[in-house]
């Protein structure tokens, strides 16, 4: 007989943690090879952590809610001869104490060249850090003792890495504290003690109202919108943008392309086209900051807003948008929008976008103000497609006719591209759009 331990999976490259929804198995449970055996979420996406082995459940780590680090063992699968036997702890208990998972929560967290970390203190006081929080205190010189008295802005007050750089920011710019004064010196002044806090009675909602508690991809959502405003100065520029000819195009060959494709075309993968053709021509626009650097970003892999049953809003993000032909963009943008309706996206499928598109024509809406989606710099957003009557001009003189015609509408970073940089970039997207070719084959 041999224990298997199960952790926590690399769920993409900037995803450091996972929270646990929900067990699938218990302690003495059977399970089979890559069979489900727990629910995570992270900031991106919720998936399934497969089996890594056959055998019994043999105990469970770590609780529902509870946030664990990747790398992380999670749980151990007992294999081979005797995986009848059951262990009894692990079948009274579904998880370990308190004490228990805190011995193992803080293990991942000390690199193998740092110095001795915080799960070396006792388990009373111990104070949670981030493989990455740790790695920048190590590469900063900054000691654990110094670490520990960092404040933390986090979940249960943890150290961040805002916190963390924060203070690496401010770090000696303050004067060295200085030794505390001879008790002669301090003249003491009595006074009233404060009366102690009263806690606010809880809010009563006035008239019918109905209270929804936010689920956790809501509240992550708020939190992701609040950030970005404030870390952001948003600016956003309008077009109006005749698009007949790419309408009456797609109209004209949508039946032979689904028949020859097995794929439906819609107009996304046609605007994802014009975007990566006037990001080549602006790739300040395919950037992020970092501090006072402007980080261009080469690869162009662009996120599309897409609805979920549930009402909220996740990205899947077309990676290398710029090497695919058409009929490849129609395919990435179906799958990984089928994909995100049903639940079936992968951490990897919502990473590394740098230029976001949302199509707010969708639910009727002629035009919008996104918010930028960090730590890109300019969202996209395109509104219905409207019959109207237009002026147009002619060698022989202007006439009036009916014509497709959209808005589109640009949310761009301040802080790096000015209103000319994004009303040109936006206008170049328009012009590619209404100079679609009516006669292009597919």
């Amino acid at each position: 007989m041999s224990l298997v331990d199960l952790t926590m999976p690399k769920l993409g490259e900037s995803i450091m943690e996972a929270t646990i929804l929900k067990w699938h198995k218990n302690p003495g449970d059977n399970v089979a090879m890559d069979e489900a055996v727990l629910d995570i979420a992270t900031d991106k996406v919720d998936s399934e952590v497969p089996s890594t082995a056959e055998g019994v459940i043999e105990e469970i780590l770590f609780k529902v809610n509870d946030v664990v680090p990747i790398g992380t063992v999670i749980a151990r699968i007992r294999v081979g001869a005797g995986t009848a036997a059951s262990h009894p702890a692990a079948l009274t208990s579904p998880v370990r104490e308190i004490e228990d998972v805190k011995v193992v929560e803080d293990i991942p967290y000390q690199p193998a060249s740092s110095a001795p970390a915080a799960s070396a203190a006792p388990s009373n006081g111990v104070r949670f850090y981030s493989p990455l929080v740790l790695n920048i205190a190590q590469s900063e010189g900054i000691s654990m003792a110094e670490l520990e008295n960092i404040p933390g802005t986090g979940q249960d007050g943890r150290v961040s890495k805002k916190d963390i750089l924060a203070y690496v920011a401010n770090r000696g710019k303050s004067p060295a504290p200085q030794p505390a004064p001879p008790v002669q010196q301090v003249t003491v002044v009595q006074r009233e003690e404060a009366p102690a806090k009263v806690e606010s009675a809880p809010v009563v909602y006035q008239g019918n109202v109905e209270i929804i508690e936010m689920d956790r991809m809501r509240k992550l959502i708020a939190k992701y919108m609040v950030d970005s405003k404030q870390t952001s100065p948003h600016v956003t520029s309008f077009v109006e943008c005749d698009v007949t000819n790419m309408v009456l195009w797609r109209e004209k060959i949508k039946k032979e392309f689904e028949k020859r494709e097995n794929e439906k075309i819609t107009f996304t993968p046609l605007f994802i086209e014009a975007v990566v053709k006037s990001l080549k021509k602006y790739p300040m626009l395919s950037s992020s900051v970092d501090g006072d650097k402007i980080i261009i970003k080469k690869d162009l892999n662009i996120g599309m807003a897409t609805a979920l049953p549930t009402g909220n809003l996740i990205v899947p993000v077309i990676k290398n948008a710029d090497q695919l032909n058409l009929v490849g963009l129609t395919k990435q943008v179906n799958g990984l929008a089928n994909a995100a309706r049903n639940n079936k996206l992968k951490p990897d499928d919502t990473a590394g976008g740098t230029f976001t598109i949302t199509n707010v024509g969708t639910f009727g809406s002629i035009m919008g103000t996104p918010i930028i989606n960090q730590p890109q710099v300019a969202i996209l957003a395109v509104g219905a497609i409207k019959k109207r009557p237009v002026v147009i001009e002619t060698p022989l003189g202007d006439t009036i006719g009916i014509r497709h015609m959209m808005y589109m509408s640009l949310s761009y970073d301040h802080r790096i591209i000015d209103g000319a940089l994004g009303s040109t970039f936006l206008n170049a997207i328009a012009k590619e759009l209404e100079n679609f070719d009516i006669n292009r084959s597919i």
